[in-house]
């Protein structure tokens, strides 16, 4: 029986160096010319789950604690897991070999149904704050943390993971697949002046992995 092959409903104009298929889904290692940042990347290939449950304190996805209270995020042996109220969370393993889902009630495989994008780099955070009124630099919480609401006028989950130093820094994003084009439209539009440029999963693990280091 022949596999469905799984496409990224984005799509960035530049030139695929290296490309890895995983899972049926052609992942883009690198593009040529990514340059030294701000980058995007498409993370759309990644695994996204969704818990729903009342007594959501009490389960442990993939052994680890979901955290508390609504927009603490946490993340351990590279699974983001954040709380986005009191019976639902969302769950985001980020190392480029994803465990299985769960096979337990509760958990909705979200991942060809929404959108994952990743920005960072030098005045990621100006950029951001082009597309979004959302709080980025909210002083009372500590990253990473999650936000939910319009970012170029997208109903998503944003989550904050480094706030550098003056408008550097790094956040994740999630939205409805039908809203793949025009995000990314929106995002490298608002990051031109800064040369904002795509770039491949390679440089997301090494950025991550120099968070987590």
């Amino acid at each position: 029986m022949t596999e469905i092959r799984k496409e990224s409903p984005v799509r960035f104009q530049a030139e695929a160096k290296e490309v890895e298929m995983r899972d049926n889904w052609p992942v883009v290692l690198e593009y040529d010319g990514e340059g030294a940042g701000p980058f995007l990347v498409d993370l759309t290939h990644q695994a996204k789950w969704d818990l729903q449950d009342k007594h959501l304190d009490a389960r442990k996805p993939l052994g680890l604690d979901i955290p508390a209270p609504a927009g603490a995020c946490a993340l351990s042996r590279g699974v983001m897991i954040n709380r986005m109220n009191g019976t639902q969370c969302a769950i985001w393993p980020l190392a480029a070999e994803a465990p299985a889902l769960p096979d337990e009630p509760g958990y909705t495989d979200v991942t060809e149904a929404t959108v994952f994008l990743a920005l960072f780099g030098p005045h990621t955070l100006a950029i951001a704050e082009k597309l979004t009124a959302l709080d980025l630099t909210d002083p009372g919480k500590q990253t990473p943390f999650l936000l939910q609401g319009p970012f170029a006028h997208v109903p998503c989950q944003v989550v904050i993971m480094e706030r550098g130093s003056g408008t550097d820094g790094g956040l994740l994003f999630t939205c409805s697949r039908g809203y793949a084009q025009s995000m990314v439209h929106a995002v490298l539009d608002a990051g031109a002046e800064f040369g904002l440029r795509p770039a491949g999963e390679l440089r997301f693990s090494r950025w991550l992995l120099g968070l987590c280091g």
